[in-house]
């Protein structure tokens, strides 16, 4: 009985240090949510970052202005895309994949290049 017991018990202990696969929009929220938690955005938003740093992120913003302003970001534009990815993730959850990818599409429009 106790064999069984102690068998039982690492085997869960095991299994449950197993992470669970991501799914690939799942993949880009997470991203994108870091993105929106960076001090890029929070200079956008005026707000303090709570992102630590990122090994691929410049130590200072690029200078000049984007290619295209109309990819500006802006403290607005940033509420709406936290608001789509909270879309995303019940869409995600749903399994609705091409719906959760096409909102994803849209937040990343709305946020444009973050400094």
């Amino acid at each position: 009985m106790r064999l069984t017991l102690a068998v039982t018990t690492a085997f869960l202990a095991a299994s449950s240090a197993v992470p669970v696969l991501a799914s690939p929009c799942g993949e880009q929220i997470a991203t994108i949510e870091r993105r929106l938690d960076s001090t890029g955005a929070a200079s956008v938003t005026g707000s303090t970052g709570t992102q630590t740093g990122s090994p691929r992120a410049l130590p200072t913003p690029p200078g000049g202005q984007p290619s295209d302003p109309n990819v500006t970001p802006s403290p607005d534009k940033i509420a709406q895309a936290r608001e789509l990815i909270a879309k995303a993730r019940a869409e995600d959850k749903a399994g609705q994949t091409d719906a959760c990818e096409n909102t994803m599409s849209q937040a990343k429009t709305l946020i444009g290049a973050l400094p």
